[in-house]
């Protein structure tokens, strides 16, 4: 078989005139529709409007004009089939071999903070994905395209055989069926948030590639990053890398982590993170104090690992910065001083995130996504913030004022620690993290062995309830002043009573932070 007959009908019309001169000069007849059709005419390429093959205007504004049985039963004809065609003949019809179409701009439409409900609907294509759907399901016999990308490799097996592969066409269907699967979730998710669905009877998600990776959490695991069509500036996914090697899965999952924890302050801050766990946090006047904090809390762990700040990289930081291996650094932006600095060292990639326009107190929840055999769970993320106001203060000696700040630095940062998590910190920088752990005890050796003698004077912030008074105890010899914790647990009368004998001031916040 040979393609002799094409539909054109593109929104997006990148390459679709060179495509269509090639296709003329191959012989084929092309259909097309509205701007197209006024597109390629003033091109000179020889082209027939659609209503010239149904017989029939394009009416309503141009909503209707290819759905027409002229049209889908030359797309949806089985060519070997004798009924199908005696039906054709009998009825005056042509078939047609090749489509080419893309949808109307529902994403770039909803892309805009302003648009109204009205333009939004507007632009749902209806006649696009129909053509596109009965062309791809008879793809034994149509050629379809829906992606500019295809067009040189289309034109190139039409000149060497008159048609396309059957490969070629099984796979130009796989790509059509994503692309108005993606195109119809796009739409599902804007009309359900519209009406204030959260968690509706079905759950339709779609992102689109970023990069290919070289391998997943391990060599052996095959990977890829995908991004939210409109996903939000200030995030990984539309972060702008200036320098370094391209980003692993586990670079992502780590850069991911260290910016959830930064969008934590509204001060100068800055975070390092190793294996999706803070190993430093700090808060200073400028993002340089910031920074020598979060390095002074653990010196060893940075190594190798993530850093994040909330603030612009200057020179004397970069200094810093470029004194140990770092994977990546992450900022709103850098000075061409600090990039001099920085870009001295080969491989580190450095990621400008863009301005953080929203105050951490303002931030949007997400919804959140982890797979499991056979499903998936979905929840809000974890963007509660705390105040003052918010605390129930439970014991007889109640937190100075700097104590007071330490706790609420602490307990911006634990709940980004894995579960169970156990935080001390000292003028304003963590000093000691116990992560993980199968019980709270642990957790809290680690955190106190790691800080050593800072922790005399430090305070304890815990992810989650005491369900006995041992932590208070452990934090007590230690020289821990002041505890943080949720409370509601059936034994918080016994933690309270263990504060209370060693003058520890304890408050409570009611939310939790378990991170699994």
């Amino acid at each position: 078989m040979a393609i002799r007959r094409a539909l054109i009908s593109v929104s997006d019309k990148t390459g679709i005139v060179e495509f269509s001169r090639e296709l003329a000069a191959q012989g084929v007849q092309i259909i097309s529709t509205g701007g197209t059709f006024s597109l390629l005419e003033k091109e000179g390429i020889p082209v027939i409007g659609i209503s010239d093959v149904t017989g029939f205007p394009e009416i309503l504004d141009g909503r209707v004009k290819t759905l027409h049985p002229a049209v889908h039963s030359g797309l949806l004809a089985i060519r070997d089939d004798e009924e199908h065609q005696k039906v054709m003949k009998e009825l005056g019809l042509d078939y047609i071999d090749l489509v080419v179409v893309n949808l109307y701009p529902f994403k770039q439409t909803i892309s805009n903070p302003n648009v109204e409900y009205a333009d939004a609907i507007e632009n749902i294509d209806i006649g696009g994905p129909t053509m596109l759907r009965s062309a791809a399901k008879n793809h034994a016999f149509v050629t379809v395209v829906v992606d500019a990308s295809d067009y040189a490799g289309v034109i190139e097996e039409i000149k060497a055989g008159g048609d396309t592969t059957l490969e070629t066409r099984k796979r130009l269907t796989a790509k059509v069926f994503r692309h108005t699967a993606a195109y119809d979730a796009l739409i599902a998710d804007y009309l359900t948030k519209q009406v204030g669905e959260e968690l509706p009877e079905s759950y339709t998600v779609t992102y689109e590639k970023v990069q290919d990776l070289r391998y997943g959490e391990n060599p052996h695991q095959k990977a890829a990053f995908y991004s939210k069509p409109l996903a939000a500036v200030g995030n990984i996914t539309t972060a702008e890398q200036l320098h370094g090697k391209e980003l692993s899965y586990n670079n992502i999952n780590d850069a991911n982590a260290a910016l959830a924890i930064v969008k934590e302050f509204d001060e100068p801050a800055c975070v390092a993170v190793k294996h999706m766990n803070p190993c430093g946090v700090g808060i200073g006047a400028d993002i340089h104090e910031a920074y020598q904090k979060a390095y002074a809390a653990d010196p060893t762990s940075i190594f190798g690992g993530i850093v994040a700040a909330n603030r612009t990289i200057g020179a004397d930081t970069a200094e810093l910065l470029s004194q140990i291996f770092l994977e990546i650094i992450i900022a709103p932006d850098f000075t061409p001083e600090a990039l001099e600095v920085l870009t001295k060292k080969k491989n580190i990639r450095l990621l400008k995130l863009g301005e953080l326009s929203v105050s951490a107190a303002e931030r949007q929840s997400d919804w959140l996504s982890t797979t499991v055999d056979g499903g998936l769970l979905v929840q809000e993320s974890d963007v509660r913030s705390l105040t003052e106001a918010d605390l129930q203060f439970v014991t007889d000696r109640k937190p100075t004022e700097e104590e007071l700040k330490q706790l609420l630095f602490g307990w911006k940062v634990v709940k980004h620690v894995k579960s169970n998590a156990i935080l001390l910190a000292k003028n304003n920088m963590t000093i000691g993290v116990g992560a993980g752990q199968m019980n709270r005890v642990g957790s809290a050796r680690i955190a106190i062995e790691q800080a050593g003698e800072l922790a005399a004077g430090s305070v304890l912030a815990s992810d989650a309830f005491f369900p006995m008074g041992d932590t208070v105890e452990l934090a007590a010899k230690a020289g821990i002043t002041a505890i943080i914790q949720t409370g509601g647990s059936i034994k918080d009368a016994e933690s309270i009573e263990a504060a209370n004998k060693h003058n520890i001031a304890m408050v409570m916040t009611g939310v939790r932070h378990f991170k699994h």
